[in-house]
């Protein structure tokens, strides 16, 4: 588990309204949400149909005139 090292904002009327964490830890955090977010994506798509390396060249060449343009 991360160890987090948090501050405790306290308004004027001292109730907590915030957070401070070193931006270490932050990114730490960030890392893991974005993974277990990703894993969470794949394991969506895993019945998914697969495509050939040709139709998954042509399709990503597709996304990538669409933006282009």
């Amino acid at each position: 588990m991360v160890e987090i090292h948090k501050k405790v904002v306290l308004d004027e009327n001292q109730k907590p309204f915030a957070v401070q964490i070193p931006i270490e830890e932050f990114e730490r955090l960030e890392e893991i949400l974005e993974n277990y977010g990703l894993s969470k994506l794949m394991d969506e798509v895993v019945n998914d149909e697969k495509l050939s390396i040709e139709n998954a060249k042509t399709y990503y060449q597709a996304l990538k005139t669409n933006v282009e343009s």
